[in-house]
């Protein structure tokens, strides 16, 4: 029988602190807390999805417990200790689901083992995840403990949404704010698992699935996964493309070319393309907003390719406000169809209009 697969986002999970991806001040204060022994008995994780929350809160928690503890205050990966947490049998260390378990009887029952000494570690960690789920009153019900901890407890957070969180919790944890990982360090990543499977990817098709990730490590490596078992040949950026469902970038500059002509009649081709090829049009004008971005950016950097070209820099001002305007509306319109259509009318049109500041 073949060995069981084991998706990216898991097989490449950081084992240890060297191994976490664009957090490294975070890294460094939990190290330095271990190596002046100045642990606080609750810490807070708050970040946007899949940028290491709860990972760093395992590696702190398996740091702590570590019978062999490196000199660089890494975990040693090989004690007793590290390799239940790392499997997630630690009696030591209960990782609870915030959602799941976010009751007064839930936290009743932290509150009644939270006294009990650890088994086998140093420490008894609790990781709470999504804790912003919780109820009220399991957050009033979790205060006491918090006020005068045991000296052997730690508790973790991680959330998603630290406004939900009650300020009374917050004041009482040191907060870290993890920062969205910069997609050239997701990308580099990817580079890494792709070298380790020996599977051959172009540099520009890393960096789209970076960019469509938007600063979360683990939505990358999931998409990748994806793309992976879409295609066995060399990863290009059309396979990418052709695996989320984006549309193709050619689309986008026969679109400012029909600007450039003024060529009225495209924005109806252009939709009846993508109706017909079944793309999502919502997600589309997404794409749409994100081109004339990058124009935008491009016209302000002053390094102008071919599309940036097209434009004048208040015509792409004007084109991404208007395309900004349209996406509220356009989620709500009962024909998304003939929505579209007016909207690249408007921008083809845009090539002509008079600024006010002219009149």
């Amino acid at each position: 029988m073949s060995k069981r697969y084991q998706v990216l986002a898991r097989k490449y999970r950081p084992r240890a602190f060297r191994d976490v991806v664009g957090q490294e001040a975070a890294v460094t204060t939990l190290k330095n807390a271990i190596r002046f022994d100045q642990v606080a008995h609750a810490y807070l994780f708050c970040g946007s999805r899949g940028i290491g929350k709860t990972t760093l809160a395992r590696l702190f928690a398996k740091a702590l417990n570590c019978r062999a503890l490196t000199e660089a205050f890494e975990p040693c990966n090989q004690c007793p200790s590290c390799l239940e947490i790392a499997s997630g049998q630690s009696l030591d260390v209960i990782e609870i689901d915030g959602a799941s378990n976010r009751g007064i009887d839930d936290i009743r029952q932290i509150n009644e083992t939270v006294s009990y000494a650890p088994s086998h570690g140093r420490y008894k960690i609790y990781i709470i995840d999504e804790v912003h789920m919780l109820t009220k009153e399991a957050f009033n019900a979790l205060l006491k403990t918090l006020e005068e901890p045991p000296e052997q407890a730690k508790f973790f957070f991680a959330t998603t949404e630290p406004h939900k969180v009650l300020p009374t919790i917050i004041s009482r944890c040191q907060r870290f704010d993890l920062a969205r990982i910069q997609p050239e360090r997701i990308a580099l990543k990817l580079e890494q698992i792709a070298t380790d499977l020996s599977r051959k990817v172009e540099p520009e098709a890393l960096r789209l699935i970076a960019d469509f990730s938007e600063g979360s490590l683990r939505d990358a490596e999931s998409l990748f996964d994806q793309i992976l078992c879409f295609s066995k040949e060399t990863i290009t950026t059309p396979i990418v493309r052709q695996s989320l469902g984006l549309v193709p970038n050619e689309l986008f500059h026969s679109l400012d070319q029909a600007f450039a002509a003024y060529h009225l009649p495209y924005a109806f081709e252009l939709v009846d393309q993508l109706f017909q090829t079944g793309k999502d049009l919502a997600h589309f004008l997404e794409q749409l907003i994100e081109h004339y971005r990058n124009i935008v950016h491009a016209k302000c950097k002053q390094t102008e390719g071919t599309s940036a070209k097209l434009y004048t820099q208040q015509q792409a001002l004007h084109i991404l406000d208007l395309l900004i305007q349209a996406e509220n509306s356009f989620q709500k319109s009962s024909c998304q169809r003939i929505a579209l259509e007016a909207i690249l009318l408007q921008i083809i049109r845009s090539k002509h209009r008079i600024p006010i500041e002219v009149l």
